[in-house]
C-alpha cells in the first residue's frame, strides 16, 4: 500500500481524499503543519506555494489542497479567503449578499498539488452550483447554502457524505496518477 502525507486538518478534505485514494490502495496520513498562505486571485498559485512551503518544512513528499470559492455576482468573492470568511459569516450572511442579485451562481475550485524532491504535479477541478434562499444541512456557513446538483454540501454532510461522489473528486484523478508512480 502506498502512503500519501496530506497537509490539512480539514475533515472534509481528509474524508474525500481517503474515499478516492482507497480505490487505488493508497493510504492518506494527515499531518498538521502551519503554513503562512499567500493571498491571490489564482487558486493554482496559492496551492503551488503551499506545496513548496510544506515540502520545505517536512522534507518529505507531501500533498496540499486548497478550496477557492467564487460567487459570480460578487466578482469572485470570497476567492482564496474562504477559510477566514466562514469564521466571520454565518449562512444568512451569504444569502443576504446575493438576495438582490439575479445571478446566484457559486463555484468552488478544489486544487491539489503533490510535491517531492523531483516533481511537482497539480490537479484542479471546478464545481458549479447556486446559493440557496435558506440554509439546509450541517456544516460551516457556506456549506449550508451552496447547492450542487440540487443538494447543499451541508445536506450531503448531514447524510454522512462529502461534497460529491468519490469518482467526481479531484482526488480520484490524483490517486489514478499517483498509483502509477
Amino acid at each position: 500500500m502506498k502512503l500519501v502525507l496530506l497537509a490539512t486538518s480539514n475533515e472534509r478534505k481528509i474524508g474525500e481524499a481517503r474515499l478516492a485514494c482507497d480505490m487505488f490502495n493508497i493510504k492518506i496520513r494527515p499531518i498538521k503543519i502551519t503554513i503562512n498562505e499567500i493571498q491571490s486571485h489564482n487558486p493554482k498559485i496559492i496551492t503551488k506555494d503551499k506545496a513548496e512551503k510544506a515540502f520545505t518544512i517536512i522534507k518529505k513528499p507531501i500533498v496540499v489542497t486548497d478550496t477557492f470559492w467564487n460567487i459570480t455576482s460578487l466578482n469572485g468573492f470570497p476567492g482564496g479567503y474562504m477559510k477566514d470568511i466562514v469564521e466571520w459569516f454565518d449562512s444568512t450572511d451569504f444569502i443576504n449578499l446575493v438576495k438582490n442579485k439575479k445571478d446566484k451562481g457559486v463555484s468552488f475550485t478544489e486544487s491539489i498539488v503533490y510535491k517531492d524532491s523531483r516533481r511537482e504535479k497539480s490537479f484542479s477541478k471546478e464545481f458549479w452550483g447556486v446559493i440557496t434562499n435558506k440554509p439546509r444541512g450541517a456544516g460551516n456557513s457556506i456549506e449550508n447554502v451552496a447547492e450542487f446538483d440540487g443538494v447543499t454540501l451541508g445536506e450531503r454532510r448531514a447524510r454522512g457524505g462529502f461534497s460529491h461522489k468519490p469518482k467526481d473528486y479531484i482526488w480520484y484523478d490524483f490517486a489514478k496518477w499517483f498509483s502509477k508512480l
